[in-house]
């Protein structure tokens, strides 16, 4: 781990589920040496990014995320100076203009550069913080009245983007077994998955979906867990405190954890929640 840490380098997107306000208690129940780090699910990073660690692999299943992951890394000049250009011309006019580029051909047209710009663009100044695509994959969140949205966060995507250069960072973008092959004995792998639904009747949970992740889904990660166990591999994993999760897990070490989840296109799923860690030491 780095000797010294930088404060700046955290989240450039918000992102549902996020893992801020539990770092603390994650952070005292990982593994206390660990020589790859590997998150499966980065979502906003936040983690990662408070971790700092040296040798690190990140994988997402979205591909505009893991774009803009990867321009913070290599042209943040050119990001930040697109970014301004998005916050001087920021009007809910713009901002369905902008969304539009993924259903009128736009967005191939568009350079690498161009979609990490709209990405964060889009993020900072859809409603409520949300990502949500419809079944074409398209961004369909509605235009958030903010009355200054910090679209350009210079000295945060400055120092990400130092640490992603210096660090030894893989970054990528598919699934997360994919992204989990090589881990092997003294690494570490943390686990943010799309949650179990709270209303976890069984058929709730056969119906849910979220980006694809469904109760299959759910089952495959576990008997990933499983595999990674044989190999000695450390592994935690986030999910929601609901009884399918608890019975799934149950051979391994769970602990509850409280969080507060402001965003989230379902009420019920904001305000105080349960969530549990899950550990395999």
């Amino acid at each position: 781990m780095s000797a010294r840490k930088n404060i700046f380098v955290k989240p450039f997107v918000k992102w549902a589920g996020g893992k801020r306000q539990l770092l603390p208690v994650i952070k005292k129940n990982m593994p206390s040496k660990i020589k790859t780090y590997y998150e499966p699910f980065v979502g906003g990073g936040a983690l990662f990014l408070d971790l700092q660690r040296k040798k690190v692999v990140i994988n997402d299943f979205n591909e505009e995320l893991i774009n803009a992951y990867k321009i913070v890394k290599d042209d943040v000049l050119e990001l930040i100076s697109l970014l301004n250009d998005h916050q001087k011309n920021n009007s809910k006019e713009y901002y369905y203009q902008i969304r539009e580029w993924d259903r009128n051909g736009e967005l191939q047209k568009r350079s690498s550069v161009e979609r990490a710009a709209r990405f964060i663009y889009l993020n900072k100044t859809g409603f409520n913080g949300l990502f949500r695509v419809n079944s074409q994959g398209q961004i369909n969140v509605p235009y958030g009245r903010y009355k200054n949205p910090a679209i350009v966060n210079k000295e945060v995507l400055m120092a990400v983007s130092k640490y992603l250069s210096k660090a030894d960072v893989t970054i990528l973008n598919g699934d997360y077994y994919e992204s989990i092959r090589n881990a092997s004995k003294g690494d570490f792998i943390y686990f943010d998955p799309p949650y179990a639904p709270q209303s976890d009747d069984k058929q709730s949970f056969v119906g849910y979906t979220l980006n694809g992740f469904n109760s299959d889904e759910q089952i495959r990660l576990k008997n990933t867990l499983d595999e990674l166990t044989e190999k000695s591999v450390k592994v935690m994993i986030s999910n929601s405190n609901v009884p399918l999760i608890n019975s799934l897990y149950e051979a391994y070490n769970i602990k509850v954890v409280e969080a507060n989840r402001n965003i989230n296109s379902n009420k019920a799923g904001r305000g105080t929640v349960e969530e549990v860690l899950i550990m395999n030491y």
